[in-house]
């Protein structure tokens, strides 16, 4: 009898506590319940709204439930628009018990929120019948407003169902803002009607492979084959697309700068209307003119005609103009330009690049929206209701900030998908270095300013390097998660190795949903130092604490056999390279990272 008892004890007990569900970015508050909801063909949706597109939203999310307008429906889902006392606008309440749910939510983004942790509390499935979620109270809210990744289309292009992939994976993890990189010297990816040339001539380069640096130019008589841009009917479908999923999308023209796409098709646009091809790679800069002439009436027509067809295909209240690492040189030289100086008592180039600004800024506050730009906007004095994008380290961020702008924070060194995530000998080849652990530690708000101007921040994806589909995934996740977290959850929740047991779990959900991510995290991190004496120092590192790492100089492999790691040790005369492996609970992780010393002044720290 005792035994009994001690066995139906210990059946309870383990029921009760079911493990914490690995969610991400993690809800503002979660309190774990008892037993769970199994969802089997008896469950209803109760959805308590007469809102067409809202009821449709519910349905899309938990697929497999029927819908049922019964009253007192018994072991049901219900999901209901209604106050929540403390929850903002995309906010929720959901509480789970054993003998049913109930979402609540004050609007329709925090319904789907809501939806998403759902689906999250699952497993990958074409259908959510036959699944069990743990009983549980989740109240949750954004920190921001402001949640975006950037895919830059222009260097590489990435077709319709590849963007809307990738906002459908945006959205699992409550991201609400997809900037839309959609011109730069590479390529012009967007139909505008009334100027024809910009997709028929700048939306296609001669196809060329290899490292972004090294890429030779095009040559007489190639024919420029590789690019693609997206119709204004591919334009209104992903629109839409996004809008169900609760995303604004951004656009970006991005001007002064970065415009030789443009040039190509429309040489008038720039001092000295030369004609040019579209660049295979950057080479070009300021060597031949990018730049549009700040000083020629027939800019601002220009920019009046592609910011009127983008205005009215973009329903979202921002468009974005760039205004980044524009080339002056060709300014200074140009005519037209040092009358409009003159004219309009302008003593720099910045103050002309300013100059030109607040004209763009004029153009789009006609077309009834707010202009962003990227932190160089501030040079020469800040377009009056301008927002920065501050991507050159958080400076440019805090002086915006300071003058009274908002801002959106996006450092490179946190929030660049582009640059190396790992060891850079186990990497395709980019530059820098903008590891996981550094996504995760990236705090959008700076003491020195008012936190209500930072409206959040993004992840950028440049694609200069990203040449595919498959790429663009990996460079993508998880340092996505990490941002989604650092924009969505309490800043004083964040836990580094919490986060990381919930990232593992997600890897295994993008496993079943054949998503593309980096395993980077899981390699050994090599640094070299050069002493005066020309002896070389080896540091090993690895982002995760319980990780041991084993190594070799002799040029074998090495496993937990090997060489423990414990301090920074002196290469062997002759010796050519260092391989390192890193061991957790007992087994090898990660790649096997080879690091040869010839190359070790090249090396990214």
């Amino acid at each position: 009898m005792y035994k009994l008892i001690a066995l139906l004890l210990l059946a309870f007990t383990a029921s009760a506590q079911m493990p914490i569900p690995a969610l991400i970015p993690a809800p503002q508050t979660l309190e774990p319940g008892t037993g769970s909801f199994a969802i089997t063909a008896q469950t209803r949706l109760a959805i308590l709204t007469p809102v067409a597109d809202v009821r449709r939203m519910v349905m899309d999310n938990l697929p497999g439930i029927p819908a049922s307008d019964a009253p007192k429906l018994t072991r049901a889902i219900t999901v209901r628009l209604a106050p929540v006392a403390g929850i903002g606008p995309e906010g929720y309440d959901l509480v789970i018990t054993p003998t049913g749910v109930t979402l609540t939510a004050p609007e329709a983004a925090g319904l789907f929120y809501g939806l998403q942790t759902m689906r999250q509390l699952m497993p990958v499935a074409k259908t959510v019948r036959g699944q069990s979620i743990p009983a549980l109270h989740i109240r949750d809210q954004p920190r921001f407003g402001w949640r975006g990744l950037m895919l830059d289309v222009s260097r590489h292009f990435f077709d319709k169902q590849f963007v809307k992939r990738y906002i459908d994976q945006m959205a699992t993890y409550k991201f609400n803002i997809f900037h839309w990189h959609l011109s730069d010297d590479q390529g012009w990816r967007i139909q505008i009607n009334s100027l024809p040339k910009l997709t028929e001539i700048g939306a296609w380069r001669v196809p060329r492979t290899g490292s972004w640096n090294e890429i030779e130019n095009p040559q007489p008589g190639e024919v420029p084959s590789y690019g693609g841009f997206y119709t204004q009917d591919d334009i209104r479908e992903i629109v839409q697309y996004a809008q169900q999923r609760n995303i604004t999308i951004v656009p970006e023209i991005d001007m002064p700068g970065h415009m030789m796409a443009a040039i190509a098709a429309y040489p008038a646009l720039t001092c000295g209307q030369k004609q040019v091809l579209v660049p295979t790679n950057g080479k070009f800069y300021k060597v031949e003119d990018n730049t549009l002439n700040p000083c020629n009436y027939g800019t601002y027509l220009f920019i009046d005609k592609v910011l009127t067809e983008i205005a009215q295909l973009f329903p979202g209240p921002y468009i974005h103009i760039g205004g980044d690492e524009a080339y002056k040189g060709f300014w200074s030289g140009c005519e037209e330009c040092k009358t409009t100086m003159t004219v309009n008592n302008l003593k720099t180039v910045e103050e002309l690049q300013s100059y030109f600004i607040r004209r763009v800024e004029k153009i789009v506050q006609s077309k009834g929206k707010k202009l962003i730009g990227w932190d160089e906007i501030l040079e020469g004095g800040l377009a009056p209701n301008a927002t920065v994008m501050s991507w050159r380290g958080m400076k440019g961020g805090i002086e915006a900030a300071k003058q009274g702008h908002p801002v959106i924070m996006t450092p490179a060194q946190f929030c660049y998908l582009d640059l190396y995530q790992g060891e850079p000998s186990a990497e395709p080849s980019t530059y820098s270095m903008a590891r996981l652990s550094t996504s995760y530690s990236f705090e959008p708000v700076p003491d020195s300013v008012r936190a209500d101007l930072i409206l959040g921040g993004q992840g950028n994806l440049w694609t200069e390097s990203v040449p595919n589909n498959r790429h663009a995934e990996y460079m993508t996740w998880p340092r996505a998660f990490a941002i989604a977290e650092v924009l969505w959850s309490p800043k004083n929740q964040r836990n580094w190795p919490d986060f990381m047991k919930r990232v593992e779990a997600h890897f295994k959900r993008f496993d079943a949903q054949d998503v593309n991510y980096a395993l980077s995290v899981y390699n050994p991190i090599v640094s070299l130092k050069k002493h005066p004496m020309g002896m070389m120092e080896v540091t090993l590192g690895h982002e995760l604490p319980d990780t041991y790492l084993y190594y070799s100089v002799d040029n074998t492999i090495p496993d937990d056999h090997f060489p423990l790691y414990t301090q920074p040790f002196q290469m062997p005369k002759g010796a050519e390279r260092v391989k390192v492996i890193a061991y957790r609970n007992g087994k090898p992780i990660g790649k096997l990272v080879e690091v040869m010393m010839p190359k070790v002044e090249k090396k990214v720290q």
